[in-house]
């Protein structure tokens, strides 16, 4: 077969995949116009909130609708005694809210840049804007300035268009054609929040439907470049989960063993590095949205998930068994050794040297036949075939053994072994 022909034939093949999100002539000058419309708009109510954002902070809140952030005198008298004072507090969460939202801003600039005649990559673009004002259309939005009503307007769009890319990515059509509808129930819920916010509950009810939406796409539908994008933002979107919720754990466990630190400036000090912490973990999302669409260079995401559930168990076993550990010898070593405390961190930190390489090898193992069954199998196939092709002498047995390798590790339509005939000239070595 020509390979050009062959070629030109994968090449038709993968066209209408990716055809469909491509704009051409008029449709892409008016998609560039109305996202360079919606941009300039977005932004002009982003910087215009920026004033209010920080005034909203800088003072205190003593009435009953306090927004967002917003700091109420005991909170405040807390934070003096840190010696952090309002004017600092304000300070700090300005400037984490604008590395925030410039992370959003610089993924969706990189996206519009390199994709901007792609539908779906320009869509995807302007709601990583909008999503990187949230953070100050929320405070604004709740509170009683005169720019209250754009930034709620601003900060319901982006819950609308969140919904509108996850039913859409990543190639851009309704899958099921059912979402289509469960689309437009949802941005008549957001309607209906923007008008009542009372009813701002139903906004946020798609992540069902979404995720279920999703799962079809990724099993029924999407081709294996579509889910290795679908793995990318689902991995950012768990990383980032699993990371806030490690970080909310010791508010909650710290003080039921230390009373202690059930007071009000444990609490307002421990808000202050969830805030920040959060802040830098949500950069995970637009970077794995941005690693997602610009797939002309993607990434086997395979490889870092297996290292992600590999060393994030390992470290999660160890940290237990450490905590363990320390805890069971001091209790064992009290009234033998006056400072059983620091022999039990040595003997702990020995065994955890000690079975870090052999638990790794077996979690390794353990996650390959658990996820990766295909892979897990294939490598062990070749590894077989390789201790039988130091020992094999027979051609003709070398031969099939090698059609069975290559049949049941990558299983092809069709094999075929060539061997090319010895020329005459040629002497061959027998070794002995």
């Amino acid at each position: 077969m020509n390979p050009a022909a062959s070629t030109q034939a994968s090449q038709s093949q993968q066209k209408p995949s990716e055809g469909d999100t491509h704009l051409h002539g008029r449709r892409l000058v008016l998609a560039r116009t109305v996202w360079a419309i919606l941009l300039v708009l977005t932004l002009g109510v982003f910087a215009a909130c920026l004033p209010i954002y920080f005034s909203l902070l800088h003072t205190t809140c003593t009435g009953a609708a306090c927004t967002v952030n917003q700091l109420t005198p005991p909170v405040a008298q807390t934070l003096q005694h840190l010696d952090i004072s309002l004017s600092l507090y304000a300070a700090v969460n300005l400037a984490l809210m604008l590395i925030w939202a410039c992370t959003w801003f610089v993924v969706a600039a990189i996206i519009a840049w390199r994709k901007s005649n792609d539908w779906m990559a320009l869509l995807l673009a302007f709601w990583l804007v909008i999503q990187g004002t949230a953070n100050a259309t929320l405070i604004v939005g709740h509170s009683q300035s005169s720019w209250q009503w754009p930034a709620f307007f601003l900060n319901t769009l982006a819950f609308l268009f969140l919904n509108l890319v996850f039913f859409l990515f990543p190639d851009g059509r309704f899958v099921p054609r059912w979402t289509r509808w469960a689309m437009l129930a949802l941005a008549a819920g957001s309607v209906l929040a923007f008008l009542f916010p009372g009813l701002a509950f139903l906004s946020e009810i798609g992540a069902p439907i979404i995720i279920i939406a999703q799962i079809y796409r990724y099993r029924r539908v999407s081709t294996p470049v579509q889910r290795q994008q679908t793995k990318w933002v689902v991995y950012g979107l768990t990383v980032t989960v699993v990371c806030d919720l490690i970080v909310l754990l010791p508010a909650f466990l710290l003080p039921l063993f230390l009373p202690s630190l059930g007071s009000t400036q444990f609490a307002t000090s421990y808000g202050i590095f969830f805030t920040t912490s959060i802040t830098f973990f949500t950069f995970l999302i637009p970077i794995s949205f941005g690693v997602a669409i610009l797939r002309n260079r993607l990434w086997d995401i395979d490889i870092i998930i297996n290292r992600t559930l590999v060393y994030g168990t390992l470290t999660a076993i160890l940290a237990l068994v450490y905590a363990g550990l320390i805890l069971a010898l001091q209790y064992l070593l009290r009234g033998i050794i006056k400072q059983n405390n620091d022999v039990a961190i040595v003997v702990s930190t020995l065994a955890i040297a000690a079975l870090f390489q052999p638990l790794r090898q077996r979690i390794q193992r353990t996650i390959d036949r658990r996820f990766y069954r295909s892979k897990y199998n294939a490598a062990k196939t070749v590894a077989a075939f390789s201790a039988t092709l130091r020992k094999e002498v027979d051609l003709e047995q070398l031969r099939e053994q090698l059609l069975a390798v290559v049949q049941e590790t990558m299983q092809p339509a069709h094999v075929s072994l060539w061997l090319r005939p010895p020329a005459p000239h040629e002497t061959h070595w027998v070794p002995f």
